[in-house]
């Protein structure tokens, strides 16, 4: 584990990941590859009924620092410019895209022992501006984060969390939504190649609660399968397997038993790496 807090949107990544992380129900298609130079090109493209949508990344490392230039079907150029370790423990990340004039953003992350802190600035005249922090240990972390639009002078988003994690396990407790949900997580770890994760959601004012389950097993070590199941019914399976180093073939499917006409999903991804 790291020396400090958990960053406050990294709160119940690792069960959020195993229960939806690859799931894809449609047809997506990748190729990546990276010269010793530290220029990377990746080319990707996903078709979802008779619609079809690609960009090129290219993204080139030098030291610290990197440049990530993505190219949508749309000739949409968005741009992002990182800076990491300026000063110790501190990443800079300067975006945008052309031609959005007011895209532009600048994200901080400040990482210590004790404390975390991420914040995005829109660069322009009346910019969103987001803050999160986080205070604590690398087990025991609470932290908070809210939104302020500077054109209407409102509050966003406020949220606020603690995680607690271990080796083997990690559990996080949120109140999301401006007060209006209550979110818990869990993962644990019975082994490097088998995991399992749950999380479970209430909405206060309708006093709805929503669940999903969910484990990851490695078959070989090349083969990873993952299920999920949720309280509405929902059954997910996933196959990821990588069938020449850095190169993967994903199957995935879903049924979903209130759907009459068509209750299974099913898709593929492939991703190639030279």
């Amino acid at each position: 584990m790291s020396k400090g807090p958990v960053p406050f949107p990294s709160f119940g990544k690792k069960a959020k990941d195993l229960l939806y992380k690859d799931y894809n129900f449609d047809q997506k298609f990748s190729w990546s590859t990276t010269s010793e130079s530290g220029l990377g090109i990746t080319a990707s493209g996903v078709k979802f009924d008779e619609l079809f949508i690609g960009d090129i990344r290219v993204q080139h490392k030098s030291g610290r620092n990197t440049v990530d230039v993505t190219i949508d079907c749309d000739s949409k150029v968005s741009t992002a410019v990182t800076f990491d370790e300026v000063v110790p423990g501190l990443k800079t990340s300067f975006g945008f895209k052309v031609p959005d004039q007011k895209s532009g953003k600048l994200d901080l992350q400040y990482l210590h022992d004790r404390f975390a802190l991420n914040s995005t600035i829109g660069l322009t005249s009346a910019p969103v501006i987001e803050l999160a922090t986080t205070i604590g240990t690398n087990e025991l972390a609470v932290g908070a984060e809210v939104g302020f639009d500077s054109t209407s002078a409102s509050v966003t988003k406020y949220n606020s969390g603690v995680s607690y994690t271990k080796d083997d396990f990690s559990a996080a407790l949120q109140m999301a939504d401006k007060g209006e949900t209550l979110r818990a997580s869990y993962i644990h770890l019975f082994s490097p190649s088998s995991a399992v994760a749950a999380e479970v959601t209430h909405r206060l004012k309708t006093k709805e609660n929503y669940f999903t389950i969910g484990s990851s097993h490695a078959l070989d070590p090349s083969t990873t399968l993952k299920t999920r199941f949720s309280n509405s019914g929902k059954a997910g399976l996933l196959c990821r397997h990588e069938w020449r180093p850095k190169s993967y073939v994903t199957l995935s499917a879903e049924y979903d038993p209130k759907v009459v006409s068509s209750p299974s999903r099913f898709g593929v991804a492939v991703a190639l790496s030279p």
